[in-house]
């Protein structure tokens, strides 16, 4: 495999990119050093570059939040001709990237189309509106699998590869390969004992948005204060829903028990994960959930949502962390783990010890597989291990 083309609605430096984004860059990183030319097409934003060249991969930007689909596909077909930012092209293989909707890719690429889902967004949906909420959820569930129903497909958990064959996808057609992770900086004390605040902590990792719904951690803090009147909440990240969660902790009275961080630099997420005694995570939805593996690192168990789907992956529910049902159960289980202290040391060692399978070179190899197959005009099924390859 020569050459490939990633799409994706954003890129890690968008100022709502997230976890998604950043498996899919991480992916084209690790191809780029097996000799692999990799493109990546996706949106504009203020200050980004129409053209850039990022970690071996040639980043080309155009299109706003509903346009980059268009103008990607317009590209797409200009290159094959010879025309536009994408010209001289000719990928061996295609990743579209359906976050909620697709590209289409197969309609202007000339070269076999991998679908990568990190997860359904039926949950999601409602927050774009009623109307585009129903179209964009027809256009997942309903327009998306048909016309893709010959297409291989990828995606980052088990639960996520049930919910695909749940909308009718081939099981026989859908390759799971997990997030990887990035080792702690070098400069960044591994967490334990010496490295935990004084106080009882609590920290989320994630972007703020809605469907994260940061304001279940929010209350935990409001319902635990009685009883553990010096506790704190940070929380890591950025997001627009941001000035929505600071009113929240003020009409909950927790302003004063609330850091918000905003997005920070690696060296500073993880000296505040390394801090931390519980990692909370009460999203409604997630793929996988790459927060809790970066908790993990530093021996930090995370709590959330067995609802969530993805996160019964990533947490081994009573061994690494723990799987809750509502936020009721998520106040008590985080109220209990921070007054356990030979508990919650268990669950972060286990966890700890988890998230070194975990790697980035290992998720890039695994997709190499599946992308190498594509292109030979075979389907890969079930998880991908991902073991080390020879480039071709």
């Amino acid at each position: 495999m020569r050459e490939v083309l990633l799409l994706c609605w954003r890129d890690t430096g968008h100022p709502q990119g997230g976890g998604s984004e950043r498996y899919l860059e991480q992916v084209g990183a690790q191809l780029a050093a097996r000799g692999v030319k990799v493109t990546l097409r996706t949106a504009g934003y203020p200050g980004a570059a129409r053209s850039e060249r990022v970690d071996g991969i040639d980043i080309s930007r155009g299109g706003g939040r509903f346009t980059v689909y268009p103008r990607a596909l317009a590209a797409i077909a200009l290159g094959r001709l010879g025309v536009g930012p994408l010209r001289g092209i000719r990928p061996d293989a295609v990743i579209d990237t359906q976050n909620g909707i697709p590209f289409f890719a197969r309609a202007a690429a000339a070269a076999p189309t991998v679908v990568l889902v990190h997860h359904g967004h039926r949950e999601q949906w409602p927050v774009a509106g009623k109307l585009v909420g129903r179209i964009g959820w027809w256009i997942e569930s309903r327009l998306s699998p048909r016309v893709h129903r010959e297409n291989q497909y990828l995606t980052v958990s088990l639960p996520s590869a049930e919910e695909l064959t749940a909308l009718g996808v081939e099981s026989a057609r859908i390759a799971v390969v997990r997030n990887g992770a990035e080792p702690v900086p070098a400069m960044v004390p591994a967490g334990d004992d010496a490295t935990r605040t004084a106080h009882p902590s609590i920290v989320v990792l994630s972007r703020l948005v809605p469907h994260k719904q940061i304001e279940d951690a929010m209350a935990a803090v409001a319902g635990l204060r009685h009883r553990i009147p010096d506790l704190h909440l940070d929380v890591i990240g950025g997001g627009w829903w941001a000035d929505n969660l600071r009113v929240h902790a003020d009409e909950l009275g927790i302003a004063d028990a609330v850091t918000f961080h905003g997005h920070v630099e690696e060296d500073r997420k993880h000296e505040l994960l390394s801090r931390a005694w519980v990692h909370v995570l009460p999203s409604r939805k997630e793929g996988w959930g790459l927060a809790v593996i970066e908790a993990a690192q530093h021996g930090v168990p995370t709590v959330g949502y067995r609802s969530s789907r993805g996160l019964t992956d990533s947490i081994v529910d009573g061994v690494t962390g723990m799987l809750v049902d509502d936020a009721a159960h998520l106040t008590l289980a985080v109220g209990d783990l921070l007054d356990d202290h030979e508990a919650r040391t268990v669950l972060g060692e286990k966890a700890r010890a988890r998230a070194r399978e975990f790697s980035w070179e290992q998720t890039g190899n695994g997709v190499y597989e599946v992308l190498s197959a594509v292109s030979r005009g075979a389907r890969v099924s079930g998880l991908v291990a991902g073991s080390p390859v020879t480039p071709a």
